[in-house]
């Protein structure tokens, strides 16, 4: 199956990541090889590798491809890192992180995406990523640090349990402000200790839901 999805997901590669500047190679084979239907429910997956945002169910989506490869760029992944994934939705964003660094956890509040993402993973044979139910605003600080973590749903500042699971020299990639309009933050933090935030631009996530985001009522 992943073989004959990789024509679509080249075309995806080429049309929406190399056009808009998108240069690591890394990023761009591993988002090229991996099958990005078989994380889309079958009523929208024809939809896979076009260029927006997806809805696969409990008001989540899975993310436009070009966002996915634009934040995970931005974590300047080498290979050697473990990686926590705030928000794991359909599993794609996970899939794409371990083909890149040593060993992801990943972090879902709603079950049944969780149990989702986790049979396609592992039908990928990608066994470097753990998947976790629970409130991923407070991060999964028994596996902590992290070398870099990554923040798939929207919070109205970085919570500071996810700071505090940085690793010296540690990336984290988040989506800041309100419901309508985010700006994508890059914080780094020195080896020590000190934290340097810059601004990427804007983006628009579904909120983050939890004890240091958004309450379901928001």
């Amino acid at each position: 199956m992943a073989h004959r999805a990789r024509p679509a997901a080249k075309r995806m590669v080429d049309e929406q990541l190399r056009a808009r500047g998108l240069e690591d190679e890394r990023v761009l084979e591993a988002m090229t090889t991996l099958p990005r239907h078989m994380f889309v429910p079958a009523p929208v997956r024809q939809q896979a590798y076009e260029d927006h945002a997806v809805p696969i169910g409990f008001d989540v989506t899975i993310s436009q491809p070009f966002v996915v490869g634009w934040m995970t760029d931005a974590l300047d992944l080498r290979g050697d890192e473990r990686v926590l994934e705030v928000g794991t939705g359909s599993g794609y964003q996970a899939a794409v992180l371990a083909r890149l660094a040593r060993e992801v956890f990943t972090i879902e509040r709603v079950p049944v995406l969780a149990r989702r993402a986790r049979w396609v993973l592992r039908a990928l044979g990608l066994d470097n990523v753990h998947v976790f139910v629970g409130d991923g605003s407070l991060g999964l600080p028994q596996h902590a640090p992290y070398d870099a973590i990554l923040v798939t749903a929207a919070a109205p500042s970085v919570p500071d349990e996810l700071l505090d699971q940085l690793a010296p020299g540690g990336r984290l990639v988040a989506p800041v402000g309100g419901a309508m309009l985010q700006s994508l933050r890059l914080i780094r933090r020195s080896d020590d200790g000190e934290l340097a935030v810059s601004d990427r631009g804007g983006v628009v996530f579904v909120p983050l839901v939890g004890a240091r985001g958004y309450s379901e009522r928001d």
